[in-house]
């Protein structure tokens, strides 16, 4: 029996949560069985700092009673407890204020294809044979801490890293017909190498892989990487205040996609805390931005079939030539709107390439001639109403499409709105071990002080 998983006397157990709660006079129901797995390997400086075995179970329901809305959770799958905790939440749930627009998505709206958990391709076999001794081998076999020298020019100071793989399953019903599955496991490994330069400053460096199967998981790629990142920063030059090309690292570029995707949410929206108000259908961005929600990709990191509703996810444009598609509308801000649903969230948003595909960071530099690349957003903050944003950088100055030095303690600010309006080249190289599938990118005529 695979016990790192549901297993069939848990599913029952949901199923009779969703029964015996009906049978006590819910209207409606939505029950969500939840379990995961983690093994996790630290090390330090070459050797075991750490080891870790978690494992972690709950339900949760969400009850539907006399116009009335609750959300409750329990780790506890007891026969004996069940009777109690639901008393307890549809109780709960009837002393709460009517609220007329809470119910469950209409069932023609809900997956169907999501079964046993494993149509997307993303648990792998071999979670099943890895072992405490390959666990170790790998996450020390990784290590570079005392095989790499410096010179004169630096010292390796610190290595600290973790191995870690996991599996989740998740198991939602509801009183409705709805029945999904979605089973997925990880594999991870990261890493922070600080050196130290002959002047006695210490630059640190990060890099990790992820993966849904182990055979693809690039963990002695990791430990280089982080080093050549480290190295890179050595020696920083101040850097003039000014309007410049800015490239943002696909590592970090998400700093400036995920606030538009957090406006085109109809909670920000219906609060009128968003800087995207009134924009669907509308062509408020430049004909080269288009993001695709890639949900149903299989194999891939964060695909899914279905949302925390279960409501079917479905690959469509989010922006697409610059108009606004869609906005984020589940059930409850559906009726509160009076808007048609779509979905809770994108599961998988790709900013696709522009102005043509196959451009890597190297193509953009050489595209942009000269500016600012970004590796590292420092603290700083944004305005969801209004889209201003301030943030501290660091990164290197590139002069003809080639590197220069580092820069370090630069501010950039600006209006999300008015940064994208100058977008100049979205890249093809979004790293598949991410949720959000989002490459280098360019912008022109960017505001910086030092």
């Amino acid at each position: 029996m695979k016990e790192y998983i549901l297993t069939p006397e848990e599913m029952d157990f949901t199923r009779r949560c969703r029964e015996l709660a009906l049978r006590k006079g819910v209207q409606k129901i939505r029950v969500t069985a939840n379990k995961s797995t983690m093994d996790l390997i630290g090390t330090l400086n070459g050797e075991i700092d750490k080891v870790t075995h978690c494992m972690d179970r709950s339900i949760s329901i969400c009850v539907f009673v006399d116009g009335r809305y609750g959300s409750f959770a329990t780790n506890r799958f007891d026969e004996e407890e069940l009777d109690s905790f639901l008393d307890k939440a549809i109780s709960t749930t009837r002393m709460l204020a009517e609220d007329g627009f809470r119910d469950l998505p209409d069932p023609s709206r809900t997956a169907k294809d999501a079964k046993t958990g494993l149509e997307l391709e993303l648990f792998d076999d071999r979670y099943d044979t890895v072992t405490p001794q390959e666990r170790l081998r790998m996450a020390l076999d990784a290590s570079i801490f005392g095989k790499e020298d410096g010179g004169d020019r630096w010292t390796l100071v610190s290595e600290e890293a973790e191995y870690s793989d996991s599996v989740f399953d998740t198991y939602l019903i509801d009183s409705q017909g709805l029945e999904c599955r979605h089973i997925e496991t990880s594999f991870e490994y990261g890493v922070e190498i600080t050196v130290e330069d002959s002047e006695g400053d210490k630059y640190s460096g990060y890099w990790w892989d992820g993966t849904p199967l182990l055979k693809d998981l690039s963990i002695m790629e990791c430990c280089p990487k982080a080093l050549e990142r480290a190295v890179a920063q050595m020696a920083p030059k101040g850097h003039r205040g000014g309007r410049f090309n800015m490239v943002i690292d696909s590592e970090v570029a998400s700093k400036v996609v995920s606030p538009v995707l957090k406006a085109l949410n109809a909670y920000s929206l219906q609060q009128n805390n968003s800087f995207m108000m009134d924009t669907l259908g509308k062509k408020v961005f430049p004909e080269g931005l288009s993001i695709i929600d890639c949900c149903r990709n299989k194999g891939e990191t964060g695909s899914r079939y279905f949302d925390s509703e279960g409501v079917v996810s479905v690959q469509r444009p989010v922006i697409q030539n610059g108009e606004v598609m869609m906005y984020f509308v589940n059930t409850y801000m559906s009726g509160k709107m009076a808007m048609a649903p779509t979905i809770e969230e994108p599961i998988r948003p790709k900013v696709m390439p522009y102005p043509q595909a196959g451009l890597k960071k190297d193509d953009i530099l050489k595209l942009c001639g000269s500016g600012i690349y970004v590796t590292e957003f420092n603290g700083g903050n944004s305005n969801s109403s209004t889209g201003d944003f301030s943030y501290g950088i660091e990164g290197f100055a590139f002069k003809n499409g080639k590197i220069t030095h580092p820069v370090r303690e630069m501010v950039v600010t600006g209006n999300f709105l008015t940064l994208w309006s100058h977008l100049l080249a979205c890249g093809d190289d979004a790293r598949l071990c991410m949720s959000k599938l989002i490459p280098t990118l360019a912008f022109s005529d960017v505001d910086f002080s030092s």
